[in-house]
């Protein structure tokens, strides 16, 4: 029985077919770079002071009912917290005048009883303006972050067992179509309890849309083409999307109105159901061939090639491996090859997203436009996705997954040396660590990808993501250990990096072999030999991925 690759060499690597579901995926992904960072001005806390209602004050005393308090040594009005507005109305009747007739440090203060008055010089609106998310409510504001990126990791793990079942087509439109109804929904939320509701829904099809796509353009494509497109076209889509963001929300300073903005574009993918197939190997992993053949073939009209009568010969429910045997995450754990491999690869992957999310939060601040820095956040990543490209392209896998890791571990470390006069050094070595995670974690999703076999690729990846999703969730939180420490982030983030750069070592290398279709072919992948050892030096010659294409 040929493999999948070998079967349709006849199609070549960049026709028609090939064209339009490389570019029609990378197109579903753009929505992701815009949700998974909105709430960067969704849930923003704009400038405020507490709401003083039109009552008989003189300006002097309106201007001075707001304390003003010491913030990291600057004088800074209260945010909190105001001078009693009937003690201060009395004062103002009889004529009495603050800081000359009365100390008014000395006077009484109280809560913002009346609510709070926003600045609207960046934002016109934000959730936290809108449903008053500040002082006694402001532990709302980074939990509504969590609850989203909860939603993020359940999604992650169970679209990857339901895409094992069910198919990657079904699972891929149906997460896009979750993703696109509960944003627009957001728009109608008449709380902040209702407002997270939804967007914990939103976060199930957030994640679960990049794995479909990922996972099914990885299967139907080949050769250097799907390397091109697990590693650049699937996060170059996502790092569009992300520095689309700010754009839209420069011009769209209203909540709702760059929600609006965000769905709309999305409605359009709707047609794209006619256009992308299912995946021919998941098919021929559950004994479909007549589907998976008919797939080939009209490929093969779309790029003006003869197909052979029998294309997957060999392929039938008794040759196959239980072909319609169902799998689920417990299988990555009963096998020892499965659960080495599925423990190192979550490992590795949780440091990534926790060194990607903890660095993009913090460089957040890099900028006093909110705008400018979550555009330098987001532009970083295209010459890290382009690095990944090139990596996976003619670079060994576990070298290129080690090297990242610890060129994100070395400028952390240094980041402690750097004396306070040198900010910019400080600076440039943030963002050296920013670009070097990022192209690990662009090179990991290829990479998990490409270790596990068809019949399980869904739920190996959505697992290993699903655990990445941890680190998401932890970011904020790490960030917050900075105020006990200050280097104590950068710390943890360079020892989870050299850790995971140990243990990856131990990695099966997938680099110039076909993608596994079973558990066995799976299983006979062995470690690569370490070239160190006298007698066990690798060949030098580079083979291309699905040879002999």
């Amino acid at each position: 029985m040929k493999d999948y690759a070998k079967s349709i060499t006849f199609l070549g690597q960049w026709g028609l077919f090939q064209k339009v579901i490389f570019f029609l995926l990378c197109a579903s992904i753009i929505p992701n770079g815009f949700g998974a960072f909105t709430l960067v001005f969704l849930n923003d806390t704009p400038p405020h002071r507490c709401f003083v209602p039109e009552v008989n004050l003189t300006e002097d005393w309106r201007q001075a009912i707001i304390p003003i308090q010491v913030i990291n040594g600057k004088q800074e009005q209260s945010s909190c917290s105001r001078y009693r507005l009937d003690v201060v109305q009395n004062l103002s009747a009889h004529g009495f005048i603050p800081g000359k007739d009365v100390n008014v440090t000395e006077l009484q203060q109280e809560d913002c009883v009346d609510g709070w008055s926003y600045s609207k010089d960046i934002y016109q609106s934000t959730i936290v303006s809108e449903f008053d998310l500040v002082c006694s409510e402001q532990w709302k504001q980074p939990f509504t972050s969590t609850v989203f990126f909860i939603g993020v990791l359940l999604g992650s793990f169970f679209s990857g067992q339901l895409a094992d079942r069910c198919g990657r087509k079904p699972v891929l439109f149906a997460t896009m179509a979750v993703q696109t109804l509960f944003t627009f929904i957001q728009i109608f939320s008449v709380s902040w309890t209702m407002f997270t509701v939804l967007l914990f829904f939103n976060g199930l099809g957030q994640m679960s849309n990049f794995i479909g796509a990922l996972v099914l353009g990885a299967e139907t494509l080949i050769g250097n083409v799907r390397v091109l497109y697990s590693s650049l076209g699937t996060c170059l889509g996502f790092a569009i999307g992300y520095m689309m963001l700010p754009l839209f929300a420069y011009f769209l300073r209203d909540w709702k109105s760059l929600l609006v903005a965000l769905t709309v574009p999305s409605l359009a993918y709707l047609p794209l159901w006619w256009f992308i197939p299912e995946s021919p190997r998941w098919l021929l992993s559950q004994g479909r061939v007549e589907e998976a053949e008919a797939i080939v073939k009209r490929a093969a009209r779309w790029n003006k090639v003869q197909a052979p009568r029998v294309i997957f010969e060999g392929y039938s429910v008794s040759t196959e491996e239980t072909p319609k045997q169902s799998y689920n995450v417990l299988d990555l754990l009963r096998k020892t090859e499965f659960r080495v491999l599925t423990l190192i690869l979550c490992l590795a992957s949780f440091s990534m997203v926790l060194g990607y999310y903890s660095l993009s939060f913090n460089t957040s601040q890099l900028h006093a436009d909110p705008y400018i820095s979550c555009f330098i956040s987001a532009a970083v990543e295209v010459p890290a996705y382009i690095s990944s490209w090139l990596a996976l392209l003619y670079l060994p896998r576990r070298v290129s997954v080690i090297s990242s890791l610890m060129l994100e571990a070395v400028p952390l470390y240094l980041i402690q040396l750097v004396p306070e006069s040198l900010p910019n050094l400080s600076l440039a070595l943030e963002m050296f660590g920013k670009y070097a995670i990022t192209t690990g974690s662009s090179l990991m999703f290829a990479y998990s990808a490409e270790l596990y076999p068809t019949v399980i690729r869904n739920t190996g990846t959505g697992t290993c993501i699903t655990v990445s999703r941890l680190g998401s969730c932890m970011a904020p939180a790490l960030l917050q250990l900075g105020t006990y420490f200050q280097y104590l982030p950068y710390i943890i983030l360079g020892t989870l990096a050299t850790v995971s750069a140990f243990l990856a070592f131990f990695l099966p290398e997938s680099f110039g072999k076909p993608l596994p279709e079973t558990i066995e072919q799976m299983e006979q992948r062995k470690r690569m030999k370490c070239p160190c050892i006298p007698g066990n030096k690798a060949p030098r010659t580079l083979v291309p991925l699905d040879d002999p294409l």
